[in-house]
């Protein structure tokens, strides 16, 4: 089973400085960078889940609903490279665990825009 265990970790870390980011942090582009790798996040769970479906794009809900936005998107991106990676077992996981270094990285980018 691929472990997922520091993505999620990182996405946590992320979205709890979100969420207690003051306002102005927030306005002067934390909150645009957050929206951002959420629908990044997202775009890419869904291209696991249903590779033949054009992705739903997240929609904005506020400055300050977007450390839950990370949070949603990274659990449900992890997810979707748990079972994709268990599901290729007999071929082995090697996509998922480049997708999910890759989603880490993203996440750890994101988070020095964000807020430094």
């Amino acid at each position: 089973m691929l472990d997922t265990t520091e993505l999620t970790a990182a996405v946590d870390r992320l979205a709890d400085r979100l969420r207690a980011a003051p306002q102005s942090r927030l306005q002067r582009g934390a909150a645009a960078e957050g929206l951002a790798l959420a629908r990044e996040l997202a775009v890419r769970s869904q291209r696991i889940e249903v590779p033949d479906r054009e992705p739903l794009i997240m929609p904005e809900a506020g400055i300050f609903a977007v450390g839950d936005q990370v949070a949603v998107a990274g659990h449900d991106l992890a997810e979707a490279l748990r079972k994709s990676a268990a599901e290729a077992a007999t071929e082995g996981p090697e996509e998922s665990r480049v997708q999910l270094e890759a989603a880490l990285g993203l996440v750890r980018e994101a988070a020095v825009r964000a807020l430094g």
